[in-house]
């Protein structure tokens, strides 16, 4: 079976998840069915397919650039990190396990069978399937265990592209230094490359790309531009320095402009839930860690995180509980999205995930926080300030109610979700701001009780904003990358033996037995 290809990349966050998601929007432009699968990621922001999985949100957003629905085979493992070394395990979509490195190191094995089996799945459903690699392939003090990278592309016959981030400097060493420490046999599977986020002149880039391509025998398969506003749904938080920048470029509609703060939480989770807010011209959203930053700010936001007192200690010990109890006591707006809507309560019971006990909350909101030993995995959908609301829960804990105004309720009026008191919201559910209707009415409430003349855009549509982008993933693919040698590859699988060259020193062998 010759149906498939793995993207790796030199590091993380080298552009394999954007490689990736434009691969799948060009093949699928073109009448391919085709589905993204990343056997094991290691991320924070999750998502949750329409039967009730929890994948990798990039894994989803490379299923939408697909056009097909998400679900948990494309993303079997997934490693959601915790407060004290730990992560919690899910397989296809269910959290089995809470393991240290060296425990989930032992767990490979088996883990490695259960990818291949739903990558064997994937294969005999779809014309195509376009894998992501996770870190580097070169990790070789983890090579016997892989089962991301060169494990799963010997396993499964794959041939393989490295992507590498030219932005970042020194990407012809890290390229040739990679396959220099692959063995033999992994080195067999590398058949080109990707230079990403190239800036300048192509003509002083040649050179080099035609001496990486006689050092190694791999040819470049395409050089990519740097585009500015191009990510989106990331898997970490390892540069967050803005949130994602707008497709649209008005700027604000009223007189006013809104200004969002959104607590930066050291494990903050699916902060993706942020992006349609960014989206929203004359809205300025940024990131924040000290009282200071929340001092001018019309909204704040506590989002998600993956360890809720142990990053509500953190926002006592950086000083932000006395300004957002001034903010509450002022009539000031802050929302709170699951691990932040748990913060607000009076009091937090965790034996499952800090094992904490009882912890006393920012008191906000009249709720109290009880955590369970299940996740709740769901999709639900209601009402909320007179609109149609879809959004997605993933959570331990479960939050009781005690008064104030529900936040979402059921098309009867009866409360589903959430908390209201004031200008202090409460919600479990992500991506709520992603339903345009609702957004517009929740930043009008914003905009009054700040005492701000803002004019939310009566035709801003996310959904549309979010398929540009995709669009945009496709056009760099399309337009910058050899289509044909792609072609070949996904067609013709991993080149024949002795066709690529060896390059020296590479691993021992055994580095890649399991």
């Amino acid at each position: 079976m010759s149906n498939a290809l793995l993207v790796a990349g030199t590091t993380s966050d080298a552009g394999k998840s954007v490689v990736t998601a434009g691969i799948c929007r060009w093949l699928a432009r073109q009448g391919v069915r085709v589905a993204p699968f990343k056997a094991q990621n290691m991320s924070l922001n999750s998502f949750v397919t329409a039967d009730g999985a929890e994948i990798g949100r990039a894994q989803a957003m490379q299923a939408q650039a697909a056009r097909v629905e998400p679900e948990a085979a494309m993303n079997p493992v997934l490693l959601k990190p915790g407060a004290d070394g730990r992560s919690q395990v899910v397989l296809l979509g269910k959290p089995v396990a809470e393991v240290g490195a060296l425990d989930y190191r032992e767990r490979k094995p088996v883990l490695l069978e259960r990818a291949l089996e739903c990558l064997a799945d994937l294969r005999g459903r779809y014309d195509v399937v376009v894998c992501e690699g996770a870190g580097s392939p070169a990790e070789i003090n983890l090579r016997d265990r892989d089962i991301a990278n060169m494990g799963l592309a010997t396993a499964a016959g794959l041939p393989v592209v490295v992507v590498g981030d030219i932005d970042r400097g020194g990407v012809f060493a890290a390229m040739y230094g990679t396959l220099a420490l692959l063995s033999a046999r992994d080195q067999r599977h590398v058949a080109g490359w990707f230079v990403n986020k190239f800036r300048g002149d192509a003509r002083l880039l040649a050179p080099g790309l035609e001496m990486l391509h006689e050092l190694t025998g791999r040819p470049v398969l395409g050089t990519l531009p740097m585009l500015p506003g191009l990510w989106l749904d990331a898997e970490d938080s390892l540069d967050l320095s803005t949130v994602v920048d707008r497709v649209d470029a008005r700027g604000p509609l009223g007189p006013d402009v809104l200004r969002v703060a959104v607590v930066r939480f050291p494990r903050l989770s699916n902060f993706t839930d942020l992006d349609a807010l960014a989206q929203e011209p004359g809205v300025l959203v940024r990131w924040a860690t000290r009282p200071e930053e929340l001092a001018d700010a019309d909204l704040v936001v506590l989002p998600g995180t993956r360890a809720t007192v142990a990053d509500l200690a953190w926002l006592r010990e950086r000083g932000l509980e006395p300004v957002l109890k001034a903010r509450a006591a002022a009539g000031l707006p802050v929302l709170g999205v699951c691990g932040g809507y748990q913060m607000l309560a009076a009091g937090i019971v965790d034996e499952v995930e800090s094992k904490a006990g009882a912890v006393d909350g920012l008191g906000l909101l009249p709720t109290s926080v009880r955590f369970g030993a299940g996740k709740v995995l769901a999709r639900p959908v209601g009402r909320a300030l007179g609109q149609r609301v879809e959004g997605y829960e993933i959570h331990h804990g479960i939050v009781a109610v005690e008064g104030g105004e529900p936040f979402v309720t059921d098309d009867r009026g009866q409360a589903l979700d959430g908390c209201r008191v004031g200008a202090v919201w409460g919600t479990t559910w992500h991506g709520a701001l992603e339903n345009d209707g609702f957004r517009r009415a929740f930043l009008r409430e914003v905009a009054e009780a700040a005492g701000r003349a803002f004019v939310p855009a009566p035709d801003l549509c996310f959904a549309a904003a979010r398929e540009a982008r995709l669009d945009r993933l496709g056009d760099l693919i399309e337009e910058h990358a050899d289509t044909d040698a792609l072609w070949k590859l996904i067609e013709g699988g991993v080149p024949a033996a002795g066709s690529l060259p060896f390059l020296p020193p590479g691993a021992p062998e055994e580095a890649g037995k399991a």
